[in-house]
């Protein structure tokens, strides 16, 4: 059954799903395109076994969606508006890195 997250809770979702890079990687190829696990697997040089804990994830953050095609599952975003959320995360943080507007940066390494 679905139900309408809180706004916290999708937030604390997209973080967790940001939080590692490999999961990063798979948002971003399947921004470009859908995709099927083997050709995931064989594009970040990842084991199949890795990329299903991962793909798993981000299908339980409600980011992913699996397609069934004949009798293999292609892998696509759950909505095409994460692809346009997703650039502007990038861009953002590319402003906010080229502005260096955060005092500790240099000494911290916290931005």
């Amino acid at each position: 059954m679905l139900t309408v997250a809180s706004d916290i809770e999708v937030l604390a979702r997209f973080g967790r799903a940001l939080a590692d890079p490999i999961r990063c990687r798979l948002l971003l190829a399947l921004r470009e395109a859908p995709a099927h696990p083997s050709d995931l697997a064989d594009a970040l040089g990842i084991s199949r076994t890795r990329l299903s804990n991962h793909l798993a994830c981000l299908r339980d953050c409600g980011l992913v969606v699996a397609v069934p095609v004949g009798r293999r599952t292609r892998y696509d975003l759950a909505d095409e508006r994460l692809g346009h959320a997703l650039d502007d995360l990038r861009n953002a943080v590319v402003a906010v890195e080229a502005d260096k507007s955060c005092p500790d940066a240099e000494t911290k390494g916290c931005c």
